[in-house]
């Protein structure tokens, strides 16, 4: 690991003040479940880090119109234990309880994993100098891409955006609060995460390198059903495959409007206007669900060894939907 300076900032003011090093690297520091492993593998070698624990809110409060203001420094243990989230927001605690291990949940903040970079085993290894790394070509088009993107493809980056919490934020019409030298911004969820161009590509968010993401405003939900899903590989510790939240709002047993995010398929969290357009105007049934579930894929792009990804994200929305119906996915038994 590169030696390092170490600002200890007690204010947003003095955090932002502490990120601006010209022509140098200053990284804020909160859980440091990735940023910590990125410098041991050499491949994050900031000249400063930035301890932004005692600046960060580690609340979660009610907004007066009925919703939730999130520090991004709630550890992701307690976003999903906490009984509001859980009264309001299922899809955020659903993903929230599958973040990594009980270790990196009680140590891992909200901002944090919204923030992570990407699991890219080339971007994650020293030796390959890709676009992210400030390199010319990405290795994942002929190379290992099993675990890559099958949507947004076009760009010059083909990872996936790692973070769970994402999805459902952008699902429910979450908004983010944003800190920098100019004073304080908010940005909505959705527009936060970039697609990679030439001009962007070592980035996946709007932040500036001197701007902290301190806050996670979640609107009043309303009257809504809400579906989350999830395709790993294993039950233990693991990133989704594919996984999706769902939120239905209904007329009756009609579906009025819908709100489709598929994580784990795309450079950003990837919302699927052809799934919503098969379910709005439908009943709530087994038949829905699996229209909605072939038309959140029809865009797909897979590479060439994620073809399998195109499958689960179908079943990922399908089964989604039947939550929220009350139905049960017809198990296989040998």
């Amino acid at each position: 690991m590169k030696a390092f300076e170490y600002a200890n900032p007690t204010t947003e003011k003095d955090a932002v003040a502490a990120l601006r090093i010209d022509g140098r690297i200053a990284l804020p520091l909160a859980g440091g479940m990735d940023l910590i492993a990125r410098m041991k593998d050499f491949v994050t070698e900031p000249d400063r880090i930035v301890n932004v624990k005692n600046v960060l809110d580690t609340t979660i409060v009610a907004t007066p119109d009925g919703g939730l203001k999130i520090g991004a420094g709630v550890k992701i243990v307690d976003l999903a234990e906490h009984p509001q989230v859980t009264k309001l927001y299922s899809a955020v605690v659903a993903a929230a309880g599958e973040v990594g291990t009980p270790q990196i949940r009680n140590a891992g903040t909200v901002g944090g994993n919204i923030n992570q970079r990407p699991r890219c085993w080339y971007f994650r290894a020293e030796d390959f100098v890709c676009y992210k790394k400030g390199g010319n070509r990405c290795f994942s088009p002929a190379g290992e891409n099993q675990y890559h993107a099958i949507f947004g493809n076009e760009g010059p980056s083909h990872i996936v955006h790692p973070s769970s919490l994402a999805v459902p934020f952008v699902a429910y019409g979450a908004t983010f609060r944003v800190v920098g030298p100019n004073g304080e911004r908010t940005v909505a969820a959705a527009d936060f995460f970039t697609m990679p161009t030439l001009q962007n590509v070592r980035k996946e968010n709007v932040l500036a390198d001197d701007e902290i993401l301190t806050h996670v405003m979640l609107p009043a939900p309303g009257n809504v059903k809400v579906g989350h899903y999830e395709v790993r590989y294993k039950e233990s510790h693991d990133w989704p495959l594919a996984f999706t939240t769902i939120v239905l709002t209904m007329n009756g047993s009609t579906i009025r409007s819908a709100r489709v995010v598929l994580g784990a398929v795309a450079p950003i969290p990837w919302r699927s206007p052809d799934a919503e357009q098969a379910l709005v105007g439908k009943p709530l049934n087994e038949a829905t669900a699996a229209a909605a579930g072939e038309a959140a894929v029809r865009s797909a792009k897979p590479l060439s060894r994620n073809g399998y990804k195109v499958q689960i994200t179908k079943t990922a929305v399908k089964r989604a939907i039947m939550q929220i119906a009350g139905l049960k996915p017809i198990q296989l038994r040998a």
